[in-house]
């Protein structure tokens, strides 16, 4: 194949609207996610259409037509956006209206009915549509062009942004303010919604608008946030689930009189605190544990007799490590 990144590119003319003699100053701006996304369905729509117009054809390869093909697919799509608005009336109350009225799906829609323009007669009669091959040589060319740069990303995407301009009949994907000087117009692009701006958050490449700016900053994996868990520590949203899981202060952990009956569960950070509050409890659970034939009764007078022995800190220490130690030999 000779897919190289020469041949001439149409791209859709933009005119520039006049009002009472003079320019009128539009806002360029549209929703750079959205424009993105229609642009990368360009290149897979120009694979399609250029392996099923040259199948079966010893004197043509999908390379030798690629060009032709890109500048066919180009005037096709816009003329296509073009009358979009007006072949949406024509079928307004039809089975056929009642399709997405998004850019992206009405584009998409414009790219498949181009491909399949393209198929020539072998394609249409011989079963190729439907084989495993054709799947493979269509991504095999994808790949050509893209490690080529037949096709680059920036071209495609400006043949995008006028596309979206012209079927997006909401106005909800770019910006349609006008205005009757440059100052003014330059004044808004400083604020417009649909300026493109890059994460601010280090290590984020993500580009969108800068209306987006707060559903992506609830969302973006490198923000910097609290734990959720309550402990002092910041860090990025993606590591927030390891971070919860192994070295949080706050995880939840087991009392480590567990095995002989405290059921609690407590933040690690705090695991010191509940065996000083729980001094009692643990240690009725272990005296249960090591002399399961004594009343109930007769092991609480016993734990309060060893809190009566242990009133100075000193006991108290030893006391709880006595505890910790026959704990470990239970468990």
């Amino acid at each position: 194949m000779d897919v190289t990144s020469s041949g001439a590119e149409v791209v859709p003319e933009k005119i520039e609207d006049k009002k009472d003699g003079d320019l009128t100053f539009h806002c360029n701006l549209s929703d750079t996610e959205i424009v993105h996304k229609i642009a990368q369905e360009f290149l897979p729509g120009l694979a399609s259409a250029c392996v099923d117009n040259t199948t079966g054809d010893i004197f043509r390869t999908p390379g030798s037509v690629a060009v032709g093909i890109r500048t066919e697919m180009v005037e096709y799509l816009t003329k296509r956006s073009e009358t979009f608005v007006a072949e949406s009336v024509i079928l307004e109350g039809t089975d056929q209206a009642e399709v997405s009225d998004h850019p992206y799906d009405i584009i998409s829609d414009f790219v498949d009915d181009f491909a399949l323009s393209k198929r020539n007669l072998f394609s249409r009669v011989s079963g190729w549509t439907s084989s495993e091959k054709r799947e493979d040589r269509i991504d095999d060319f994808l790949q050509e062009m893209e490690i080529s740069g037949f096709w680059s990303i920036d071209r495609r995407e400006a043949i995008a942004h006028i596309l979206l301009k012209n079927v997006d009949f909401k106005n909800e994907f770019h910006c349609n303010m006008k205005f009757n000087s440059e100052k003014e117009l330059n004044e808004h692009m400083l604020h417009c919604g649909f300026i493109s701006m890059i994460c601010p958050n280090e290590g984020c490449n993500a580009k969108f608008s800068a209306g987006h700016l707060e559903k992506h900053d609830s969302v973006c994996p490198f923000k910097i946030i609290p734990c959720e868990q309550k402990c002092p520590d910041t860090l990025m949203r993606r590591d927030m689930d390891r971070h919860c899981i192994t070295v949080c202060q706050m995880k939840l952990a087991n009392c480590p009189f567990y095995a002989v009956g405290c059921q609690s569960t407590i933040p690690q950070c705090m695991i010191q605190q509940h065996r000083h509050d729980d001094l009692r409890s643990h240690l009725l659970y272990i005296l249960q544990k090591l002399h399961r034939d004594k009343p109930l009764k007769v092991l609480k007078n016993w734990v309060e007799e060893l809190e009566k022995v242990s009133q100075c800190t000193i006991a108290t220490f030893l006391f709880v490590w006595a505890m910790n130690s026959v704990a470990v030999v239970i468990m």
